[in-house]
């Protein structure tokens, strides 16, 4: 049986995505952000259909042992790097490279007795002011990287964009100048670009780029889809109807009784809400789509269930499919309609919504 809410997720769409990184940074090495689950995406399913890219990049050391135990031999880059000498044990037991971004974590390499040695990326902070070394820190604490008996040689250099989406800001120029210029001739590979920055920044372009959301078929820009950049999504989200009643006028939907029905129609209850990932602050208005036709969402969204009003579908009834995001109907928009960003809808989806792959759509779930 179908369960009541399921997303499907369209593997040849990454391969697609992943190919849109290539064209754009043709010279480039490709670490693959699959952190989070893979965006919801689910960790390992995402990584084995982009086994073939340069690297991998996550942000804790639990996920790059994950990928390890499934026999993932790519490189897999830790964008948190590690706070503890166990974390740092595992990091050279997995071979997973660290990324050095506090005083800390250079005291605990130096510290360390071990022969096998580790690849580190070291952070810059340009003015994300989250994690990293400031410009004036960097000389001292790169010639202590180039000194370390435990690290690779040489340091690979990376750095964040704060404001990459922002095609009118400069500060992902200053970004840039101020990396270029602090690293001057010094050796090891670098990387700059994260979506954004590869789909809208050519001189963000460096020896590797780090392509997150756009890899799922999401746009990094505000205002725009991932299917305006040529972008294919992967994810899309389902439900079904399971209850359809006539609603009069004066009638009010759902908890706290905020929706007024303004004429007599019917309403449409879908098996979708919260404690599925279906945002609780989508607005009465936001689209869903019944039978592939549009018809707004009314009422609160509830853990279980949300209310649409089939006005425009006299002929739905309970079994109906029902499109929450996905073919026609894009993640942004559903974003915008609950004032969040598309990477919380994706990210959010619950455990008990099950991920099934397009070419099982059809078969027995």
């Amino acid at each position: 049986m179908t369960p009541a809410a399921y997303a499907v997720l369209d593997l040849n769409a990454l391969q697609h995505n992943l190919q849109k990184v290539r064209e754009c940074a043709p010279d480039a090495n490709i670490m693959a952000v699959i952190k989070a689950n893979g965006y919801g995406h689910g960790l390992l399913r995402v990584a084995e259909t982009l086994s073939h890219v340069d690297a991998f990049a996550v942000a804790r050391v639990q996920e790059g042992i994950r990928l390890r135990k499934a026999g993932l031999q790519n490189r897999v880059a830790v964008l948190e790097g590690f706070t503890c000498i166990e974390e740092l044990d595992d990091l050279l037991h997995y071979q997973l490279d660290a990324v050095v971004h506090t005083a800390s974590q250079l005291d605990l390499l130096e510290q360390h007795t071990g022969r096998t040695q580790i690849a580190v990326w070291l952070k810059l902070d340009t003015g994300m002011n989250r994690l990293g070394f400031h410009a004036n820190e960097f000389p001292g604490i790169y010639q202590r990287l180039s000194r370390c008996v435990l690290v690779k040689q040489p340091v690979n250099l990376m750095t964040h964009l704060a404001n990459a989406d922002d095609m009118q800001d400069d500060m992902t120029i200053k970004q840039i100048n101020l990396f270029n210029q602090t690293l001057g001739m010094s050796q090891g590979e670098r990387s700059i670009a994260n979506s954004a920055g590869i789909l809208g920044w050519q001189a963000a372009l460096a020896d590797w780029v780090r392509p997150g959301v756009m890899l799922y078929g999401i746009s990094p820009f505000p205002g725009s889809t991932g299917a305006e950049l040529g972008l294919k999504h992967v994810m899309g989200l389902h439900s079904r109807l399971i209850a359809v009643k006539p609603l009069a006028k004066g009638g009010t939907v759902g908890y706290g009784c905020s929706w007024v029905c303004p004429q007599d129609t019917t309403l449409g209850v879908v098996a979708i809400g919260y404690g599925d990932g279906y945002p609780r602050y989508a607005k009465p208005g936001t689209p869903v789509l019944v039978n592939g036709q549009r018809v707004p969402l009314i009422g609160r969204v509830s853990m279980d269930m949300i209310t649409v009003d089939l006005a425009s579908q006299p002929d739905a009834k309970p079994g109906d499919a029902v499109t929450l995001w996905g073919d026609g109907l894009a993640v942004e928009e559903i974003a915008l309609c609950a004032d969040t960003i598309p990477y919380t809808l994706v990210c959010g989806v619950t455990q008990r919504v099950r991920l099934v792959e397009a070419e099982e759509r059809n078969s027995p779930l």
